[in-house]
């Protein structure tokens, strides 16, 4: 009886095992994700300078591929680009960022007035529907949420190359990743074939999963880089104009704010009114011009530039992309967040693909 239940649960596992690699693609293909996992998950640490110069080298890859085909050579496209590169990266270090350090540090000095406004306000409110708000609760509560608020500031402003391993941090990422960067793209052709000679010469299904990834992370890398850049520039404009205070900082946190979708719009509403109130009031016209600019600016990237730039990018369902920010951000913090739908597309790709694993239709095309 043994034997005839051993004998089941044997042949259930092949079964299960067919299914899940039913030929040497799939093994190819499972091997190569799981291997490519491990090595970034156990490496990111000590090679991450490498991992962001191969993500800035991808991204400029397009840029270089579509100057080649404007009759350049390639290695003229390559200098072309990255000069390009090296000077927004200038204007980035140079210009931008002392800019909005110089109005968070500002932003940060205002929190203890801001919080008393604040206070005033909710014990006025108070007054008024006392069924609701608590005087007593109040004059508890601030001085905690002024001190976490503080603490929570200084903590986020607080810069890390104070410290010599953080300045030693720093200048490799200025130095080497520029560098690796510029012959990730010059080379690429020889690092590309010194790469493939390891592979199997049987590798149809990754060749097509990585072509469809390729495709469906380009359209959507690029055009989330230029989806950040207009609503830098547009919000910048906008808020200059109206005489918003820290427009900068604020402008530069509506771009960044498309990088987490959902998540994003609904945190830096709170910065962008929060200023606007405190700076104005409700009282006057000023305000509502503000939330007028706002309600504009999210309204028009959501109707125009997203499905402008992202007509051809991949269709991932809200529910994945939240999970995928959930996951890839506990993993890797910062970056994990940042390519959490690059990520969660190769996900979906290998899915896609893998029920036509075995199918004829798939090697007619290689």
């Amino acid at each position: 009886m043994s034997t005839q239940v051993q004998f089941v649960t044997l042949r259930f596992l092949r079964e299960g095992m067919r299914r899940l690699l039913p030929n040497a693609q799939a093994v190819l293909l499972a091997s190569t994700l799981i291997v490519s996992f491990v090595l970034i998950y156990s490496l990111s640490d000590l090679l991450m300078p490498v991992f962001v110069s191969i993500v800035l080298a991808y991204l400029l890859e397009g840029i270089v591929s579509k100057v080649e085909s404007m009759k350049m050579s390639r290695l003229a496209a390559v200098y072309l680009v990255f000069l390009s590169f090296m000077i927004g990266l200038g204007f980035l270090l140079f210009f931008l960022l002392p800019i909005v350090s110089e109005q968070a540090v500002e932003l940060v000095q205002q929190i203890p007035s801001i919080l008393s406004r604040a206070q005033t306000e909710i014990m006025r409110l108070s007054r008024v529907y006392p069924q609701f708000f608590s005087e007593k609760k109040i004059q508890q509560i601030m001085p905690l949420a002024q001190k976490e608020l503080l603490g929570y500031a200084q903590n986020l402003l607080s810069v890390s190359a104070a410290s010599v391993v953080g300045l030693v941090s720093v200048m490799i990422y200025l130095f080497l990743v520029p560098m690796m960067v510029f012959f990730f793209l010059k080379d690429k052709e020889l690092l590309v074939s010194w790469f493939v000679q390891f592979m199997p010469s049987e590798r149809h299904l990754t060749v097509h999963v990585w072509e469809e990834i390729d495709e469906q992370i380009g359209n959507y890398v690029h055009g989330k880089f230029a989806e950040v850049f207009i609503l830098w520039f547009v919000s910048f404009a906008t808020y200059a104009a109206l005489g918003l205070n820290y427009a900068m900082l604020l402008a530069v946190l509506m771009g960044l704010q498309v990088i987490i979708p959902y998540v994003g719009a609904t945190l830096v509403t709170f910065p962008v009114l929060g200023v606007a109130y405190f700076q104005w009031g409700l009282s006057g016209d000023d305000f509502m011009y503000v939330v007028i600019a706002y309600s504009i600016i999210q309204a028009l990237d959501g109707v125009i530039l997203v499905p402008l730039l992202f007509s051809e990018a991949v269709n991932l369902h809200a529910v994945a992309i939240i999970i995928a920010i959930l996951f890839f951000g506990g993993l890797w913090g910062f970056w994990g967040v940042f390519l959490a739908i690059p990520l969660a597309t190769v996900v979906k790709a290998v899915l896609t693909s893998w029920p036509r694993i075995g199918t004829n239709a798939l090697n007619t095309n290689y």
